[in-house]
């Protein structure tokens, strides 16, 4: 029997390749709120943050991987939130109803980089990795509130709401405000549970 031995790059990321992606990401979010994302391609954003397309795909190797990196840092800060608000709120009810609504503003606020993070990966929003959370925070809260519902069906149907899909259709197509959806998600949990 013959082990491999593999060796890993244990050296420090250089403190250039750090400046140069921080950079990257500052001005694709520059470039993405001035034109929209789908209008930027990368190499607009690798010219304007005055590096050479190789320095930025050595970072990312598409679009996708930008934008996917864009959402990650919004998205670690809402797990903190809900986390934080978890351990001081035992109101399973009240917090799943900021939840929904926390959910409602990423996704209002995030719907071009889900769209791009999602089709050029190949992944549905619904079954991205980083949202795959949302789904089980929503089932466990619903649990704690112990209702006479199909669980998993409920959850289901709470998760599908947040998706980005969904909110684009009833914001452009219906002209709800980010109020209106969140206010209505919320009125429909209460009507699950009664």
């Amino acid at each position: 029997m013959t082990d491999i031995l593999q060796l890993s790059d244990s050296r420090p990321t250089r403190a250039d390749a750090v400046k140069n992606r921080s950079l990257l990401l500052e001005t694709a979010v520059r470039l993405f709120d001035e034109h929209g994302v789908e209008a930027i391609s990368m190499s607009a954003i690798a010219e304007a943050a005055h590096v050479g397309k190789g320095t930025l795909y050595r970072h990312f190797r598409n679009k996708a991987e930008l934008c996917n990196a864009l959402l990650d840092q919004e998205q670690r800060q809402l797990q903190l939130q809900t986390f934080e608000r978890l351990r001081t709120t035992c109101d399973p009810l009240e917090n799943l109803r900021w939840f929904l609504r926390e959910l409602v503003d990423f996704t209002y606020k995030n719907t071009p980089l889900l769209y791009v993070g999602a089709s050029e990966s190949g992944i549905t929003l619904l079954d991205h990795p980083a949202h795959i959370w949302w789904r089980q925070t929503i089932r466990a809260l619903l649990e704690q509130l112990n209702p006479a519902v199909d669980l998993d069906y409920i959850t289901d149907v709470l998760y599908i709401m947040t998706d980005a899909h969904t909110i684009n259709f009833q914001r452009y197509a219906m002209g709800y405000d980010k109020t209106r959806i969140q206010d209505g998600l919320v009125s429909a949990l209460l009507r699950f549970l009664s």
